[in-house]
């Protein structure tokens, strides 16, 4: 029923509850403020405070336009994307018959960028499943559209990616999405060491496949998604930690084009349990950070 409300009231009613959840939720309104203010894009205590009320507002938005972007038809889709920035990026990339790494952050609709991906050639997502198993029929509803597979973050699913970058397709990844230990490295994100997934680096090294870094900023006065892309020029270092830190320093320059879309109040700098971090002389628990 929700998915049949227009984009721009979901949008206006996603501002008002994550104004909402914020002032209701100490621990997610800790988290977004700390994480926002130690990221140092705002210079002065005025634009820090209108990029944090920004910031709630999409925070809100973000949840309130998946059942849209999740459950419309393509054709409903597509008819929200006003602009696209940078697709020649991709037409070269893909013309490389190595398969693409395409990486979008916690920014601006990210779930959107998949299914209009999905429209233009297969793509096969990365997507950690659930922790509410009523939700899996739902997540995989939502994100198998058109040319669209789904792979999970388990090493079945690894083997899914290597196979479809050896078709010639291309890969959906959340690159700030903290591994389990074992799986990432410390790299800095944003000043701080952030736990960093090394599958990116792998992949590349076996496969050759360009990395394409992407987002679908949310226009002004509702009128609809730009989509950006953009082409990582380089190989990454063939060392797995300054690789780690190349995806995050691209990463990082996507957010500071449009940094009140970013998903601040994720928990990118968490310890996976059995991980050390660097900043702490013990091994930290997920729960405890």
């Amino acid at each position: 029923m929700f998915a049949r409300v227009p984009l721009p009231v979901a949008h206006s009613i996603g501002a008002g509850l994550g104004r909402m959840a914020y002032w209701l939720a100490p621990r997610y309104r800790h988290r977004l403020h700390d994480n926002l203010a130690s990221s140092a894009i705002a210079t002065n205590s005025r634009q820090f405070r209108r990029l944090l009320e920004q910031s709630v507002a999409e925070s809100g938005k973000a949840i309130s336009e998946l059942p849209f972007v999740w459950l419309r038809p393509t054709a409903d889709l597509l008819a929200t994307v006003g602009a696209v920035n940078g697709w020649d990026a991709v037409v070269d990339a893909r013309a490389e018959c190595k398969g693409m790494i395409m990486l979008t952050p916690h920014l601006g609709c990210f779930e959107l960028i998949g299914r209009y991906l999905a429209t233009q050639f297969p793509i096969t997502i990365l997507y950690r499943p659930p922790k509410l198993s009523w939700l899996e029929p739902i997540v995989r509803a939502g994100r198998q559209w058109d040319h669209a597979e789904l792979a999970t973050t388990d090493i079945r699913g690894v083997r899914t990616l290597l196979k479809a970058l050896r078709r010639g397709d291309a890969l959906g990844i959340l690159p700030d999405q903290a591994p389990s230990a074992g799986e990432g490295v410390w790299a800095d994100f944003f000043n701080r060491p952030a736990y960093t997934m090394t599958l990116i680096h792998r992949l590349q090294q076996r496969t050759g496949a360009p990395i394409i870094v992407m987002y679908a900023e949310r226009l002004a006065k509702d009128n609809g998604f730009k989509l950006h892309f953009r082409r990582i020029s380089e190989p990454l270092n063939e060392d797995q930690a300054t690789a780690a830190g190349n995806v995050n320093a691209a990463i990082e320059q996507l957010i500071r084009e449009c940094p009140s879309q970013y998903l601040w109040s994720y928990n990118r700098y968490k310890t996976p349990s059995g991980a050390r971090n660097p900043a702490s002389p013990h091994t930290v628990s997920a729960n405890d950070s």
